[in-house]
Formats: structure tokens, C-alpha cells, sequence
């Protein structure tokens, strides 16, 4: 009789985890694939909202200067801004997104007055 209980409930704890593992790549899995799909998919709407955005800022009516003198360059930073007393390294952000290291190091550089002209001259 105890053998026959000991074996009823290791076959029941057996069936258990059988379950547990079923469950989990039918319905788990397949809905834990999806979800990192969507937000993937989230992500590149985001990306793309935010390169369309960058086109357009500087026509916007809180953009703070003349677009006219605004000049996009796209990558690492989006534009400069040429003003009758200086020039503007700008960098155009949507939603949360950040600067990335890159353009970090760009920013301070700029702040540290490490700018500078060079002109290049390939007449012979």
C-alpha cells in the first residue's frame, strides 16, 4: 500500500512537469515570441518617427532659429545652425531618446573649444 501511494505521487508529480513543460512551449512560448516581435516593431516605428521628425524640426514653430540657415548632415549629429554670430552643432531628440556616447564626446569637444577649420586644397 505505501508503495503503491509512492508511486501514485511520483506519477502524479511526473504528470505535473509534463504539463508544466507542454504548457510552456505551446502557449508560453509562442506568446513571449510575439511580445518580443511587437517591441522590436515598437522600437523600429520609434527610430523611423524619430529620423522623419529630425527632417522636419527645423520648420517647426519652436524651432528657435531661421531654418533657412539650418544645414542637416544626418550622422553622427543631425545639423548645424549658421547665425549671423556663431555656429550650432544641433542634435535633434524625440521622445526619451539620448545621446550616444559618440555624440557625447562630440558635445564636450565643442564645449571645450576643441574646433577648429581646416581647409583642403586639392588644386595642384
Amino acid at each position: 500500500m505505501l508503495m503503491e501511494t509512492w508511486l501514485f505521487f511520483i506519477g502524479l508529480l511526473f504528470g505535473v512537469i509534463i504539463t508544466l513543460i507542454a504548457v510552456y512551449r505551446l502557449v508560453i512560448s509562442p506568446l513571449r515570441e510575439k511580445m518580443e516581435r511587437s517591441i522590436e516593431q515598437k522600437r523600429s516605428l520609434s527610430v523611423t518617427y524619430g529620423k522623419i521628425t529630425e527632417q522636419f524640426a527645423p520648420f517647426m514653430q519652436s524651432y528657435p532659429f531661421s531654418p533657412e540657415n539650418f544645414r542637416f548632415i544626418g550622422s553622427p549629429i543631425d545639423g548645424i545652425q549658421f547665425e549671423d554670430d556663431k555656429i550650432i552643432f544641433v542634435e535633434i531628440k524625440t521622445n526619451k531618446s539620448k545621446l550616444s556616447p559618440l555624440q557625447k564626446k562630440i558635445k564636450e569637444l565643442v564645449k571645450r573649444g576643441k574646433v577648429e577649420w581646416f581647409e583642403f586644397d586639392i588644386r595642384s
